[in-house]
């Protein structure tokens, strides 16, 4: 199985130095690092990486702008967001962009390179928030179910059997861009935080897995999608 590549956008040199050995121990092969904006798009042009790791806070532009413009320009890369800030608002413009996922370099170094491969292995990974009045994505699944519109449906009746992001976009004839932003909507709608957490949410809630597989027109298979 060959190593993925990843790019990292970072002005801070050693930060990417120190992620760089364990990155690689995981077959996440690092083909460069860019320190600004400018350079990373230059390399993502001429690299092809698999996925980027940018920094939000660049010396000559936002980060969230600088992957942005990769996933107009290649969608098919998978784009994480990296930052020493907590701050929700971050996390949501990141997600409305397109991006896979958002860590925060507080994160030990451990758990950091586990998000990193599971973002890599079709997860969305995004910082958990407290919900205000909210003991567990199962209270309240009702109203939860009837914010989901007909697509988002389709998508959690294919992420329950197990799809990636591609398997989706090209079972629903809609972009892969499309179906992260249908993702992360359903996360914020269910209350939940990982591909998982939704899987257990159908789980406990069949009903919205047939009937959304009912429409997406993919009830007559049983053992996988397409």
């Amino acid at each position: 199985m060959a190593a993925i590549r990843v790019l990292i956008v970072d002005d801070q040199v050693l930060f990417a130095e120190a992620i760089s050995p364990s990155l690689r121990r995981r077959r996440i092969d690092v083909i460069g690092v860019a320190t600004n904006g400018a350079d990373a798009l230059d390399l993502v042009r001429r690299e092809e990486p698999d996925a980027v790791l940018v920094d939000i806070g660049l010396p000559d532009q936002s980060g969230l702008v600088v992957g942005s413009t990769i996933l107009r320009e290649r969608p098919e890369t998978i784009v994480v967001a990296v930052t020493a800030l907590e701050d929700p608002r971050i996390s949501k413009r990141a997600a409305r962009a397109g991006f896979q996922g958002l860590l925060t370099k507080s994160t030990n170094l451990p758990q950091f390179v586990d998000s990193v491969r599971s973002v890599l292995e079709g997860e969305m990974v995004f910082p958990r928030r407290p919900v205000p009045g909210s003991g567990s994505a199962g209270r309240g699944s009702g109203p939860a179910l009837d914010q989901l519109t007909e697509r988002e449906r389709q998508v959690l009746a294919l992420l329950s059997r197990g799809a990636m992001s591609q398997t989706i976009a090209d079972a629903l004839g809609i972009a892969p861009n499309t179906v992260r932003t249908h993702v992360q909507n359903i996360f914020t709608k269910l209350q939940v935080h990982s591909r998982l957490e939704a899987v257990a949410f159908v789980a406990r809630h069949g009903a919205v897995a047939r009937n959304g597989a009912a429409a997406a027109g993919l009830a007559t298979h049983p053992n996988g999608v397409g």
